[in-house]
């Protein structure tokens, strides 16, 4: 997938994702940036967004990501093997991987 493919497949989950009410940042580093807006009425999906700002960031490939949008990738796994690298709250990051398994 390319960048754009991936920020819709990460639209596509804007149901799943609503739940959230934090804000996570995915940095797929030299693809770009991708930041999931649930704290208001409506989820926000902003692909290289001017204000990075986000409760959670989340570093990974656009590859990993790719996967675990998928289900073929495990959130836990990839953290532990070094695939997913976590900034700010954890608690956000373990919500949003508990909303993908759904």
């Amino acid at each position: 997938m390319n960048f754009d493919q991936i920020v819709d497949a990460v639209r596509s989950l804007a149901m799943d994702l609503a739940d959230l009410n934090h804000s996570v940042l995915f940095d797929l580093e030299e693809e770009g940036k991708i930041l999931v807006d649930a704290t208001g009425d409506d989820l926000v999906v902003t692909p290289n967004p001017d204000d990075e700002d986000a409760e959670t960031t989340l570093v990974l490939s656009s590859e990993n990501l790719e996967k675990l949008i998928e289900g073929d990738l495990n959130p836990m796994v990839a953290f532990t093997m070094g695939k997913l690298k976590i900034f700010g709250s954890k608690g956000v990051a373990l919500k949003l991987s508990s909303l993908l398994d759904e």
